[in-house]
């Protein structure tokens, strides 16, 4: 069922998303612009989240496995306030994390806030969280630009994956009746996640149903899964009160 993005893939992706975001600020029409998925954010703020964010990973990967995140002195930069100087900003933030990814190689350790979740603290898993991360960035302002776009096909399908491994999947305790909860693409992948006092996984769909199940475009998938459009946009099957269940539902609690 998982078909993880290769490494090599995943910069390149990162970089792709990366020029379409930059793409989605050059188009709109002022970085003051309220981004209406973001309703705290500015066009500006969600510049500057996504700018810090490769260079405050890339210092994590850099700096290798720890127990803390590395202090905002070696990483912070401050991002400009006009067009120009911001979009080469937010190119120089990428290169600086596709270098430190590149330097690490996929199974080299790190610091990651997903201590015990399925997936691993390595620069790969981070490389994939952080795919994803701009992937619906550039969704957010592409929607505060006018010209919201599905994410790609490639993106999406890992992005479904990831999200269930690294926000999911654990050794946390499900507060609720166990139950069993399908996410299937139209692409053509299903992903099964099991809940249970005992744990939360992923696992392979199998014939026993499942308590409910959403389908639609893996895309659509992923923005359900980080509060983009809600998840009664999608075909529902089975209790969708689990649906409210998970969104809200804390796993560290």
């Amino acid at each position: 069922m998982s078909q993880i993005l290769e490494f090599p893939d995943l910069i390149r992706l990162l970089d792709e998303r990366t020029e379409a975001f930059r793409a989605a600020i050059t188009a709109a029409p002022d970085l003051g612009a309220p981004v209406p998925t973001c309703p705290e954010w500015a066009l500006l703020d969600l510049a500057r989240h996504v700018g810090e964010g490769r260079r405050r990973w890339a210092a994590t990967v850099a700096a290798g496995p720890a127990d803390t995140p590395p202090d905002a002195s070696v990483w912070a930069s401050e991002a400009p306030g006009e067009r120009e100087a911001l979009l080469s900003w937010l190119a120089d933030s990428q290169r600086i994390l596709a270098d430190a990814l590149r330097e690490a190689g996929p199974d080299h350790g790190c610091w990651t806030w997903w201590d015990v979740s399925a997936s691993p603290q390595t620069a790969g898993a981070v490389a994939r969280h952080q795919l994803q991360e701009v992937a619906v960035h550039t969704y957010d302002a592409q929607v505060t630009a006018g010209a919201a776009e599905p994410l790609p096909g490639e993106v999406a399908l890992d992005g479904v994956d990831e999200f269930l491994a690294t926000c999911c999947a654990g050794p946390y305790r499900w507060p609720y009746q166990p139950v069993a909860v399908d996410y299937q693409a139209t692409e053509g992948r299903t992903w099964r996640l099991t809940l249970t006092a005992d744990g939360v996984r992923v696992a392979e769909p199998d014939e026993a149903p499942a308590g409910a199940s959403l389908r639609a475009t893996a895309s659509e998938l992923v923005l359900a899964l980080y509060g983009r459009i809600p998840v009664t946009d999608l075909k529902v099957d089975g209790d969708a009160g689990v649906f409210d269940l998970l969104l809200a539902w804390d796993p560290e609690e």
